[in-house]
């Protein structure tokens, strides 16, 4: 399998790749992604380089969003001192369930976000998706706190500040990399 950058051209798969996702998640009984994802929103983050897809021949097997730029409210001046990397919509089809490919892109987030600079590779998951908050335990996160006031970048309230980190590294994650090299996060930061 390789990882490449997404294109404009993807937009469409992914917000039905988004869809699908947001549908076994209701399967599962948890209310996560149940607004639809803005298009526009998910289009700037693709043009800004920031959404990598898995391909699994012509199949598109999972996504993730990596970030230099924290979402408003969630965490501290002191913490946003250290440079990091910030995981969003990480997403495995259905049909590739079950082979970690969520736990491989977490090791390829880690080693770019090594790549960039980075300490810390952090994330805010759904606060009531305590099954979620388990799976990124188990993959060597932890758990710094859960901001549940304030609202979140959509206007709507907080659902998402399950917040939790890991230190980056290089890893070995198996994965054809396609992507351009990152750049470093202070040329990005400034």
């Amino acid at each position: 399998m390789r990882i490449c950058s997404a294109q404009p051209q993807d937009l469409a798969k992914l917000l039905t790749f988004r869809q699908e996702a947001a549908a076994w998640l209701s399967r599962l009984g948890t209310d996560q992604w149940q607004r639809p994802y803005p298009a526009d929103k998910l289009l700037a983050t693709i043009e800004a380089g920031e959404v990598f897809m898995v391909r699994d021949g012509d199949a598109t097997a999972a996504t993730i969003t990596l970030t230099p730029v924290a979402e408003e409210g969630l965490w501290t001046a002191d913490e946003l001192r250290d440079r990091s990397l910030f995981i969003n919509k990480l997403t495995v089809a259905r049909t590739h369930a079950g082979q970690n490919l969520g736990g491989r892109l977490l090791d390829w987030a880690g080693d770019r976000g090594y790549r960039a600079g980075a300490k810390w590779l952090r994330l805010d998951a759904w606060t009531t998706n305590t099954g979620l908050q388990a799976y990124y335990l188990r993959h060597d996160f932890r758990h710094i706190r859960t901001v549940q006031q304030g609202v979140a970048v959509n206007g709507g309230p907080r659902v998402s500040g399950w917040l939790a980190q890991r230190a980056t590294g290089p890893t070995a994650h198996g994965f054809t990399d396609e992507t351009a090299a990152p750049e470093p996060l202070s040329d990005i930061r400034g």
